[in-house]
């Protein structure tokens, strides 16, 4: 089994885009939306092969509970 590594760039792309992306929808999403919503803006900037766009929404999900808390704090 072969592991795929998501590029420094692309992951940096990945959370400038949960920064730019309104609180409401970072917390309003159901998990699954919310990834498929951030997966959705990334690959519109960045080409990714299948494998990267796997490893992608695998990360997106162990994230998610991080990226709800940031959410919370900047709505604070």
């Amino acid at each position: 089994m072969g592991v795929c590594v998501v590029n420094s760039s692309a992951l940096r792309h990945l959370w400038f885009v949960i920064e730019e992306t309104q609180t409401s929808a970072l917390l309003g999403f159901s998990d699954a939306e919310l990834i498929q919503q951030l997966l959705k803006r990334v690959e519109k900037d960045k080409l990714l092969t299948g494998e990267e766009t796997n490893t992608m929404r695998a990360y997106i999900r162990s994230r998610v509970p991080l990226i709800r808390d940031l959410a919370m704090a900047r709505s604070a």
